[in-house]
């Protein structure tokens, strides 16, 4: 969420610099400053009122010690209705600020001078790019054929336990999926990262703490009974650590992985591109988190991605990094890299990694703050990434290593399988 003082000083460039997420963000803005405008007003007439009030109060208690007591009834009359007036302002005010929080939960992050301009995916501007395509056997096959010629994931039992998009994986499937799940968490750790297991659940106040809430209500899994949701992302519980809370300078920077299945209700279109893996209601991810000083963000966005580089590398996928365009860009993102890796079968790019930097936008909403070296409480900076969504490397790891001898395992995780390949 915006700053209020900085959209009320800044108002023609944050219009400006929204118009790169095709978002024409004036009658926002507008709006914003009139609700703004009205509780400052209402504030300032409660204030007066309530001065007034108590003024008179005093003067009544006077007049009673002297006892002039028809005068003091008289003023008594008089703040009875400033009571009331007082009443009405303030349910008034309560109104108005809850009406211009609606409004500012609606404005979008103002993007990086970096995003470039465009209005989709097809717009992202590719910025590195490495690893060979492999050579594949004569009719190789896509992943979910994969899958059920080998016998490591049962896409149909899935539907039957619970429906579409909830795999089961089986035998040396659900090793390499542990497999993968250690070696991230064991690569992030050793980068300095604290692994934590944070609840699979999150109440409306973390939601709303990460913005997942009101932008994504319709993609989440909702427990009405106790009024929690299925968490998207890992991101969410864990930067929601640290709602409310008041830092010191020196603790930053501040940095989490973990592990936690992931639930997203999205429907997805049908065809190819949805197929197997590519689009599940449920899969495993392993997310890197930051919390940072304003001044460091930046270069700890470029280490990040430099980490899942590195992570890449080890596994010898070949992949690409997208920084992504305005109308592409995540609602509280100011800038996003997505890594992307080429899966031979299907001879497409499948998404399996975005790091990003949130700016102050997400620790406005938690209130994450930080006490400056002339102890100033300023907002932080939080940052996010997947190392990595298992999905989408997995099906890249079927896809590019089979032969015609069976599926073979990258190097780097043989010591986490236990085995070389899947046959």
């Amino acid at each position: 969420m915006l700053q209020l003082h900085t959209i009320r000083e800044n108002q023609e460039s944050i219009i400006t610099a929204l118009k790169k997420r095709n978002v024409d963000a004036k009658p926002l803005i507008s709006k914003v400053i009139e609700l703004d405008e009205k509780r400052r007003s209402i504030q300032t007439q409660l204030d007066s009122t309530l001065a007034e009030s108590n003024k008179l109060s005093k003067e009544i208690g006077m007049l009673f010690k002297s006892g002039k007591a028809d005068e003091a009834n008289a003023l008594k009359e008089k703040t009875a209705g400033l009571k009331e007036a007082s009443k009405q302002l303030g349910e008034d005010l309560n109104a108005t600020a809850e009406e211009l929080q609606e409004q500012l939960y609606l404005i979008p992050n103002v993007p990086h001078t970096s995003v470039p301009h465009g209005n989709s995916d097809e717009d992202n501007e590719e910025v590195f790019r490495e690893g060979d395509i492999p050579t594949l056997v004569e009719g190789a096959l896509p992943h979910w054929e994969l899958a059920k010629k080998y016998n490591i994931i049962d896409f149909e039992l899935g539907v039957k336990v619970t429906g579409a998009g909830f795999p089961v994986y089986k035998g040396k499937g659900a090793k390499l999926q542990r497999a993968l799940i250690s070696y991230f968490l064991d690569k992030n750790t050793e980068a300095g990262y604290t692994e934590v297991q944070p609840p699979l659940m999150i109440n409306e106040a973390s939601g709303y703490g990460t913005g997942q809430l009101p932008d994504k209500e319709g993609q989440m899994y909702h427990v009405t009974a106790d009024d929690l949701y299925l968490i998207p992302t890992a991101e969410v519980p864990i930067t929601n650590l640290h709602r409310n809370d008041i830092l010191d300078e020196k603790d930053f920077p501040i940095t989490y992985t973990g592990y936690t299945p992931c639930f997203r209700r999205e429907a997805g279109s049908y065809g190819a591109h949805v197929r197997g893996l590519n689009r599940l209601h449920q899969f495993d991810k392993v997310e890197i988190v930051r919390m940072e000083h304003p001044s460091k963000s930046y270069q700890a966005l470029d280490d990040m991605v430099e980490h899942v580089k590195n992570i890449l590398q080890e596994l010898k996928l070949p992949y690409r990094i997208l920084r992504l365009c305005g109308g592409d860009l995540g609602f509280t993102s100011a800038l996003t890299y997505d890594f992307e890796v080429f899966s031979t079968a299907q001879d497409r790019w499948l998404e399996i990694s975005s790091c990003s930097n949130f700016e102050t936008f997400q620790a406005n909403r938690l209130k994450l703050r930080f006490k400056d070296e002339n102890g100033k409480s300023q907002l932080a900076h939080t940052l996010n990434g997947s190392s990595l969504a298992l999905p989408r490397v997995l099906a890249g790891i079927l896809e590019n290593y089979q032969t015609e001898d069976g599926i073979k395992i990258p190097e780097v995780l043989v010591p986490y399988c236990g085995f070389e390949v899947i046959d």
